[in-house]
């Protein structure tokens, strides 16, 4: 008898450990139950997280695609507009220099028509960036006769010009000055 009571005894202390470990393996389990619900909780809102911001990525790249075709546009429409305007640019240049050259040819065969002493007089009359031009414009055999015929002072301040050469511009206040001896 002692056996088995010892048998007994040993069959309910195994029997009792048993049980512990497979209470232990059951709580153990409901704290792996939840630690992979929060896991999938926790997942779950990455991937909602990572959804939203690949949605907003999308938009703003979307947006920005549509700028970046928005202002290649204004840039392909603004060259145009440039190219545009160059161009008519050098027309009006070409039409002011054909304006220019008719306007100098006419002043050139009205003087050249004239008599010396009254062309001498009128150019004497002009600015002397104005006369030394209509003077360039004559024939030398004309522009000589007709400075022949000017005072002598202003008729050496305009061959001064005359050599520097075209363009004759308003270079300083005395050359701007009429040209009636007040220089």
């Amino acid at each position: 008898m002692k056996i088995f009571l010892l048998l007994i005894l040993f069959i309910t202390s195994l029997f009792s450990q048993t049980i512990d470990c497979t209470k232990v393996f059951e709580e153990r389990k409901a704290e792996l139950l939840k630690e992979i619900e929060k896991i999938d909780e926790a997942r779950q809102s990455f991937e909602a997280l990572k959804a939203a911001t690949n949605s907003l990525f999308d938009k703003q790249q979307e947006s920005l695609d549509k700028q970046k075709e928005e202002i290649s546009q204004t840039l392909s429409e603004i060259t145009q507009k440039e190219e545009s305007i160059k161009k008519m640019l050098e027309e009006n240049k070409k039409i002011l220099e054909a304006i220019e050259g008719a306007k100098n040819d006419k002043i050139s065969d009205t003087y050249s028509k004239m008599k010396d002493s009254a062309a001498a007089s009128i150019i004497e009359a002009l600015p002397l960036h104005e006369a030394a031009a209509v003077m360039f414009s004559l024939e030398s055999k004309k522009m000589s006769k007709i400075m022949a015929k000017m005072n002598p002072d202003i008729a050496s301040k305009i061959t001064q010009i005359l050599r520097d050469g075209p363009p004759f511009d308003k270079k300083d206040d005395n050359q701007t000055e009429k040209m009636d001896g007040t220089l």
